[in-house]
């Protein structure tokens, strides 16, 4: 890295001394040479899958090749021969759209350009073919779990912490990895796999944020979800505060949880100063769900300014309406975002105890989908 950079700060001082050299006719002398890059290609296009192809670049100069555009790479990133063939390798597009970048070669004052075009990832569905199923409504955010090997981080970030941080929990929250190398959360077949399993006598898991900067206020919210078995598993699609300071003051808005103590019960809640678990006066509404832990079930929520419905594949479950009060009973007027985990005994996913044998276990999601007003 450390010649890469020292190379293209020499070429770029070189470029400004060439052209801010007063003496034309000094650089016109018999003993001064040009720099002249010559490639075979201008323009390379790609499938929307990982790839790579070759450019041959001819030049009579020191060059350095570089792209700020992550999804692409080129090598080697800078040599003194005079003849080279630069690979350049683009990754999956993760999107429905195709795109567009650039890499830059450059040697003295002179630049050359190859242009990079790739097309949309196979089998992304198309954002504006994706509908709500409530009229009026438009996406505006969403991860399909289609490209990668793990978790977006333009898109989700994860949560550490260590047992007992909230609810007498069990598990360990790490940062993508266990210290001994095994991933909490991957995608494989087009779902995002959230795990949960003993290794070096601790229990780890993973907590993911969709958005976590900057939320959403009011909108339709759905995930796609097969829930873990066993006694001790705790799966949750729920919602935080953005500006959040105090719990329950700031609300907190539970689309689906299920206990494996409790199998296939589902529920949604909603907590508030005026009502939250601690005093058993939360607003809640649970639900038998056949199958919810052998197949996928879509869980959702319709937010809007005057009420909250939540929904199980489009069945309605808990309704609340806004009843004027204010914040004690209605904090629900700010930016939330989205969370998923799968948590390991606690107050409720422990109330009878956990069983060990259920461990490793898994919660399966196949979208995550926000839509909100036109």
């Amino acid at each position: 890295m450390t010649r890469k950079y020292s190379i293209i700060t020499i070429l770029l001082l070189f470029s400004c001394l060439t052209a801010c050299g007063g003496d034309d006719n000094e650089n016109d002398s018999p003993g001064a040479s040009q720099a002249v890059i010559s490639l075979s290609k201008s323009s390379l296009e790609f499938t929307g899958e990982a790839g790579e192809q070759s450019v041959a670049l001819t030049t009579n100069h020191e060059w350095a090749a570089t792209t700020s555009d992550s999804w692409i790479t080129v090598s080697p990133e800078n040599s003194t021969q005079q003849n080279a063939t630069l690979t350049v390798k683009v990754q999956k597009n993760g999107n429905y759209d195709s795109r567009e970048g650039t890499v830059t070669i450059m040697a003295g004052a002179a630049r050359e350009y190859i242009k990079v075009t790739q097309a949309g990832g196979d089998g992304i569905p198309d954002p504006s073919a994706i509908t709500c199923p409530l009229d009026g409504y438009k996406l505006v955010w969403n991860d399909e779990f289609d490209s990668g090997a793990y978790p977006d981080g333009d898109l989700w970030s994860y949560q550490e912490a260590n047992p007992g941080w909230v609810n007498n929990e069990l598990q360990t929250y790490v940062k993508e990895k266990t210290p001994a190398g095994t991933r909490v959360a991957d995608l494989k077949d087009g779902k995002l796999r959230i795990k949960c399993f003993k290794e070096d006598g601790k229990i780890y898991s993973a907590r993911l944020y969709g958005n976590v900067r900057t939320g959403w206020t009011y909108g339709y919210i759905e995930a796609k979800i097969k829930l873990p078995k066993g006694k001790g598993t705790w799966p949750a699609f729920w919602m935080m505060p953005v500006k959040f300071t105090a719990w329950p003051d700031d609300g907190e808005i539970d689309i689906m949880e299920e206990v494996g103590t409790n199998p296939n019960y589902v529920s949604s809640s909603l907590h508030a100063l005026g009502h939250y678990h601690a005093n058993n006066t939360q607003v809640t509404k649970e639900r038998y769900l056949a199958g919810a832990e052998e197949d996928f079930h879509v869980y959702a929520i319709e937010w809007t300014s005057q009420y909250i419905q939540t929904y199980v594949d489009g069945e309605k479950l808990l309704y609340y309406e806004n009843d004027g009060s204010g914040k004690r009973n209605w904090p629900y007027n700010e930016p939330f975002y989205v969370i998923l985990n799968l948590a390991w005994g606690g107050s409720w996913g422990g109330m009878n105890g956990v069983d060990e044998s259920a461990l490793p276990c898994t919660m399966e999601v196949e979208y995550v989908r926000v839509f909100q007003k036109k």
